[in-house]
């Protein structure tokens, strides 16, 4: 592919509102640029409260039908959007490139991955089971059912347009529930992709609605005060996610919340030295750090640090940096201006608090960077507590190394911080992978493996970092009330 073709073709998309597609109703939009080139890269319709409500309203005409379908007719509906989003993978990954700025080859992954939960969720849509309880008395029956909340709604951020849709809409189709999505204004073409693919694999009117708009406070705020919405799931800022827990009190509205996160990644000197590097460079450079879950603080035991440092270093080094649609990129641009001053700030500060910079530390110079959102993948040394890199999530290409002596410290450093999403560990010693595990505060635990996310996992964390599971087996839970019928007058 060339460098220009997803970056000058200019895509304009609409709401999906009920029956079809349509403009904002005071016929308002605004423009999707590329963090690569700055350049218009398409438009979508400005959203105003009127265009939510009549979302709002089209969920919930559309609720009684779909929940009413059979389970295994709304799992093949699942499943035939999950075969033409993978049919589809090209242009949606073109999609995503061109308004994230991720790699095209990172970008196809995440279209499969996106496509993963709508088949995952499609059988479990066919495994809603209930149970019947042992009655307390001879004469009575108890039943207990598993029944769709009603009408959802979905939050979704801009690092994984596809995915973090999916994962939300899948287990509410699934489940029978309606849904009113809002994707983040920087990346919603890739959203109207996936929403596409629903309709046109014969998701029915009103059970698909999608938001586009500029001011995501006002939709949240019309959301959380619709009592016909009774289920709302989130991904971003922590600081959002308390806002949703305090707006859900009037209405006591269920949430999942996946909010900020500050991974450790714990490298004992027992572990394999080409695996750690490995591991750690596909958990910290994976969307040029951009992810909830990539690790932002590296602890290395005394005995390895020194040889996992200068591999890691060498790695870094040779990463190569651009736009997301050229051949060979693997570090793509950060999503936005304010992005790349709060990666700079962060290396800076712990260059003044003592750390070695060892690769990088700087936006990348350049004719092919100018107008872009860049930082050169980094490498720091020495970084301590005081630094801010230690104590805030960067969300950026900025690899920051720890040495530690004994697993109680590891251990004690990684849990200390308010969040608790990922965290990570390398080591060959099998009672050591168990016993650090388990005594890790966070919801994922990668053990020797940088990449642990799968639709068949449930993904989530505890803390600060959020509450309730998206994907696995209990993926399906959050959209589902629990009803037992007690039946009595059995005996003659």
């Amino acid at each position: 592919m060339t460098d220009t073709a997803p970056r000058t073709a200019t895509r304009d998309g609409q709401l999906l509102i009920g029956a079809g597609w349509r403009e904002a109703g005071d016929g308002t939009r605004f423009g999707v640029t590329d963090p690569a080139s700055g350049r218009a890269v398409g438009s979508v319709p400005d959203a105003g409260q009127a265009d939510v409500r009549a979302a709002i309203d089209a969920a919930d005409a559309a609720l009684d039908g779909w929940r009413a379908l059979p389970a295994i007719e709304r799992g093949a509906v699942l499943r035939r959007a999950a075969g033409l989003i993978r049919e589809r993978t090209t242009p949606i990954a073109a999609v995503m490139t061109a308004e994230q700025g991720k790699p095209l080859a990172e970008a196809a992954g995440e279209v499969a991955y996106a496509a993963g939960f709508l088949e995952w969720f499609a059988g479990e849509a066919e495994r809603i089971y209930g149970q019947i309880v042992p009655p307390s008395s001879p004469d009575k029956r108890v039943l207990v059912l598993r029944q769709p909340v009603g009408v959802t709604a979905a939050i979704t951020p801009w690092n994984f347009p596809a995915a973090m849709l999916t994962r939300k809409l899948g287990p509410a189709l699934a489940a029978g529930c309606t849904s009113v999505v809002k994707p983040a204004e920087a990346t919603p073409l890739t959203a109207i992709e996936i929403c596409r693919a629903l309709r046109d694999a014969g998701a029915p009117d009103g059970v698909v609605n999608l938001i586009t708009t500029s001011r995501p406070a006002m939709v949240g705020e019309t959301l959380m005060a619709d009592p016909r919405v009774r289920k709302l799931s989130f991904t971003g800022s922590t600081a959002v996610g308390k806002q949703l827990i305090r707006s859900s009190a009037d209405q006591v509205k269920r949430l999942s919340l996946e909010l900020g996160g500050h991974a450790p990644y714990i490298v004992f000197d027992d572990a394999d030295l080409d695996s750690a590097v490995d591991q750690v460079m596909a958990s910290k450079f994976r969307n040029a750090g951009q992810t909830c879950v990539c690790a932002n603080r590296i602890y290395v035991q005394r005995g390895i640090h020194e040889a996992f440092r200068d591999a890691l270093a060498l790695r870094t080094a040779a990463l190569v940096v651009g736009a997301g649609d050229r051949a060979g990129v693997q570090i793509g641009p950060l999503i936005d201006g304010r992005a790349v001053e709060k990666v700079r700030r962060h290396v800076e500060d712990a260059i003044a608090h003592g750390a070695r910079l060892l690769v990088g530390g700087k936006v990348p110079e350049g004719r092919e960077f100018a107008a872009g959102h860049f930082y050169a993948p980094t490498l720091l040394d020495g970084i301590t507590t005081e630094m801010v890199i230690a104590q805030e999530e960067t969300f950026g290409p900025v690899a920051g190394l720890t040495v530690f002596d004994g697993e109680d410290e590891a251990v004690r450093l990684a849990n200390e911080t308010p969040f608790g999403l990922a965290a990570y560990l390398q080591t060959r010693d099998y009672a050591r992978m168990f016993r650090v595990a388990e005594r890790l505060e966070f919801g994922i635990v990668g053990v020797n493996d940088g990449a642990p996310s799968v639709p068949s996992a449930p993904f989530g964390g505890v803390k600060q970092s959020g509450f309730g599971r998206e994907g696995g087996a209990v993926g399906i839970d959050e959209y589902l009330d629990v009803k037992y019928v007690s039946i009595g007058g059995i005996s003659s």
